[in-house]
């Protein structure tokens, strides 16, 4: 991805059911932290997805592990979109822990997943939306 610009952020607690036998969050959830921020970013940008007509699909999903989260606690999701295809966007995201102090200086994972607009009836790719081609100027 040649360029990434901030587009979203959101905050999260961390739920005690999120955690595993281990004491720490789920590997899991974390991929579900990310999808509630990038559902509430699409939904920002380029409004509600109507399952009869056109909306986004994954084609890849993928997390890097650099700290343990653990409950009670609040995660601060950040949002970024590179350049733009056709029909598809790569949506990567930085997990932070919010401290004490309300600051979210310290990331604990890194993610994301490329993101196509496609026709769910015809179940083929098609243009993504002008909002978030928008975004970031094309390559």
């Amino acid at each position: 991805m040649s360029e990434k610009k901030h587009v979203h952020v959101m905050r999260q607690d961390i739920r005690w059911g999120d955690m595993d036998a281990f004491g720490h969050v789920n590997n899991t959830v974390y991929f579900r932290y990310m999808e509630t921020a990038r559902i509430a970013f699409l939904e920002e940008t380029a409004g509600r997805t109507d399952t009869a007509s056109e909306g986004p699909v994954i084609v890849t999903a993928y997390c890097t592990f650099a700290k343990q989260l653990k409950y009670p606690g609040q995660i601060e999701v950040r949002t970024f979109v590179g350049t733009p295809g056709r029909s598809s966007i790569e949506v990567t995201h930085e997990i932070r822990l919010v401290d004490e102090n309300g600051n979210a200086d310290v990331v604990h994972a890194e993610g994301g997943a490329k993101v196509v607009w496609v026709n769910y009836a015809a179940e083929k790719s098609v243009p993504l939306p002008e909002a978030l081609k928008a975004l970031v100027p094309a390559a």
